[in-house]
């Protein structure tokens, strides 16, 4: 599985009515209710660096003759991580988790450092070039749990990381099965700059707040290493990461941390089944043409660009299902890339049924 001809989605994407505009999807994404029911979690702090713990709520399909989790190894794993800001409660994380349990999959929602509540847990900031962090939890519990089949999913800038660990392990680590990304900030700087458009204020300016928030509160939990005054003056999210991301983690500036954080760089080393789903109307990630030409020139990566869609929206139609059409087509993508590197597995995972309009 790999090339363009090999996996199409279910039904195509047709924003929900009154909602085609990208920046209504976008806005209304976060602002219509949402419920989602998942079974309880069970909590892992892992370790990603020296002192530095990340937390995940791991969902484990039962074993069916025990009702235990006991047997869960058994199951493609799916790795979830959040975006800027984000959450393991993000209400994207918690669908794509529902949804991959009802195929018979595990479901691990990963908070990224500093997330969900977790800053006392490192004396680090987080960024978009932690794909190491990525990349040790899903060590972690392939050592653990002796997991043989695990997939990875990321959102906005946890596509950038989970797209940057996929480039940088190549075909290297067996259990990797498939990635999906949806949306991701491959060209960080491009996206950066975009947010600052006039068009864009009011994302940068909750982007900023919120950046600023957790800064204050990393400089109450470890006044040794930050301070509030840092991002005095920074109104836009890339004087944000010039005054405090890129010197506190190790980066000249802004120019230098999204140069070597950006997954552009090693997509072409992708070798692993991965599907990139993007809207052109996202309204602040740009995918340059550089990259997306390297997207589509590897035969592993299926790059599909709607028309529409907002940023990580891709609000349909509830038409047999809740609508949230990028969850539904990644989760469908992943269990075919498992079952055509795992024929075994097809036996036990239930398909996604077409809900394609006669």
């Amino acid at each position: 599985m790999g090339s363009e001809q090999t996996w199409h989605p279910t039904e195509p994407f047709r924003p929900r009515w009154g909602i085609g505009n990208g920046h209504f999807q976008t806005i209304a994404s976060h602002l219509l209710p949402r419920t989602v029911a998942l079974p309880p979690s069970e909590e892992r702090l892992i370790e990603v660096a020296p002192g530095i713990q990340v937390r995940c709520e791991c969902h484990w399909q039962p074993d069916s003759s025990t009702n235990s989790t006991d047997d869960h190894r058994d199951a493609l794993t799916v790795i979830a991580v959040h975006g800027l800001e984000g959450s393991s409660d993000s209400q994207y994380l918690r669908g794509v988790a529902q949804k991959a349990l009802a195929l018979g999959m595990n479901a691990v929602r990963m908070n990224q450092r500093n997330c969900g509540g977790t800053e006392a847990l490192a004396p680090t900031l987080y960024h978009s070039g932690l794909s190491s962090d990525v990349g040790a939890v899903v060590q972690t519990l392939i050592t653990t749990d002796g997991l043989t089949r695990v997939a990875l999913v990321g959102y906005s800038m946890g596509g950038n990381l989970v797209l940057k660990l996929a480039g940088e392990w190549g075909g290297s680590r067996a259990e990797l099965r498939a990635v999906a990304a949806v949306c991701p900030a491959l060209d960080l700087a491009a996206s950066a700059d975009a947010l600052h458009d006039r068009a864009n204020r009011l994302y940068e300016l909750h982007f900023v707040r919120r950046l600023k928030q957790r800064l204050a509160l990393k400089a109450k939990l470890f006044p040794e290493h930050f301070s509030v005054s840092a991002a005095n003056g920074a109104s836009s999210v890339r004087a944000f990461d010039n005054q405090v991301t890129a010197p506190f983690s190790g980066f000249l500036d802004a120019n230098d941390y999204y140069s070597q954080a950006a997954a552009a760089n090693v997509v072409d080393r992708i070798a692993v089944p991965t599907v990139v789903v993007h809207a052109a109307d996202d309204p602040f990630i740009r995918i340059l043409p550089a990259t997306r030409a390297k997207l589509l020139a590897n035969p592993h990566i299926h790059y599909h660009e709607t028309a529409s869609g907002g940023h990580c929206a891709f609000l349909a139609a509830p038409n047999g299902y809740d609508g949230y059409w990028a969850e539904r087509q990644i989760l469908d993508f992943l269990r075919q890339a498992d079952e055509q590197s795992n024929p075994q597995a097809a036996a036990s995972v239930p398909p996604i049924a077409s809900t394609r309009s006669s």
